[in-house]
């Protein structure tokens, strides 16, 4: 195997700015669960010591610290002694064991109980960017220079969901559009805020910005492509042009099929699409790299519903050897799972993903 020249940011930026780096980087999306079970395989102590041994390009995600009101904890901040997380929007989370896994999942919708615009706006209240110190990022990078450095940005119709409960928010869009606009319009602006006070903080540092959403299902989009456009796609754009203005590349995820709305996003200015699940319908590998190649970069690919979960180790060596072979030419290519690795993944897979992917991704 070559000797590696370049940092894992190095590697990044290259692909990132259409260059070839030394090699494919690759990226590691987990659960916990699976995580730790990976480490026991490989006996390492700790994840630094995971990513090294696998040639995982790692990424370091900055964030700053609650600071707002005590029943508005935080997402990562539970309120002590409670099985229930209330994040800074009000909504209410608790963790769900499903045998191979524990999910945080959403069980209090604090929108919920309103049929009007103006309920809601006489009776809630919208988090505010105030609530967080954003002193304490630059301490989050010190170290981390070899590292890319990536901040999330919006995610409004996962959090509009949570904030009306699923069903609502569906019903929403068709029946009360005005209700859907104002709370997206919502979330998006204090996203926009939150997310000008993190460049501020480490100017010139963040690498890559999350404007995600989830589209798709296995077969088609959820929402109509008229419903992305009119609901997400002016706010997301706002948020991508906050990104460049700063020098960050925006990191767009949706998941499924997702290939009717694509054109869309690359025109709204995406530079990374993920997670690539070329078994959902339309998602076929040589055909978004023939399309859009040339425009954006591809992240993921690497199957988890069948292929990391259940396959064989030929199965995983076959694939990681197609995906470097058709995403990875000429570059513009980023290995990873197609979302998180879940526990049932056997540990031999994941090490064949990544062995694969360092012995076959050089330039």
């Amino acid at each position: 195997m070559p000797k590696e020249s370049m940092t894992s940011r190095e590697r990044w930026l290259a692909v990132l700015n259409h260059q070839k780096p030394d090699r494919i980087p690759m990226d590691y999306w987990a659960t916990p669960e699976a995580t730790k079970k990976l480490m026991k395989y490989l006996r390492c102590d700790s994840e630094e010591s995971l990513f090294n041994r696998l040639h995982i390009d790692p990424v370091t995600t900055v964030w700053p610290k609650y600071i707002g009101p005590p029943e508005r904890a935080g997402f990562m901040e539970p309120p002590v002694g409670s099985d229930k997380n209330i994040d800074i929007f009000g909504c209410g989370f608790k963790e769900m064991s499903y045998g191979v896994g524990v999910y945080e999942e959403c069980i209090h919708h604090p929108l919920a109980e309103y049929e009007t615009l103006e309920e809601i706006m006489h009776n809630y209240r919208w988090p505010s960017p105030d609530w967080y110190d954003y002193s304490v990022i630059p301490s989050q990078i010190m170290g981390k220079e070899k590292y890319p450095i990536q901040c999330y940005g919006s995610e409004p119709g996962w959090k509009y969901a949570h904030l009306r409960g699923h069903e609502q928010a569906l019903i929403d869009f068709v029946l009360h559009p005005e209700i859907a606009h104002y709370c997206i319009d919502e979330i998006f602006d204090f996203c926009h805020e939150v997310t000008r006070r993190i460049y501020e903080t480490i100017p010139d540092r963040v690498d890559l910005t999350y404007v995600t959403e989830d589209f798709g299902s296995q077969e088609s989009l959820m929402y109509s492509p008229d419903l992305i456009r009119d609901f997400f796609i002016p706010g997301m754009k706002r948020m991508i042009n906050l990104a460049h203005e700063t020098g960050s590349f925006v990191f767009h995820h949706s998941d499924g099929a997702i290939r009717e709305i694509i054109p869309e996003m690359v025109k709204a200015g995406i530079d990374i699409l993920n997670p690539i699940q070329w078994r959902c319908k339309g998602m076929e590998r040589e055909a978004l790299k023939r399309d859009f190649g040339d425009e954006i970069v591809f992240h993921g690919a690497m199957d988890n519903q069948y292929t990391l979960a259940f396959g064989s180790i030929k199965e995983v060596h076959r694939e990681a050897l197609d995906n470097l072979r058709i995403l990875g030419k000429g570059g513009g290519y980023i290995l990873a799972p197609c979302h998180n690795i879940q526990v049932a993944s056997p540990p031999e897979n994941i090490v064949t993903m990544y062995e694969t992917g360092c012995g076959n991704g050089w330039y």
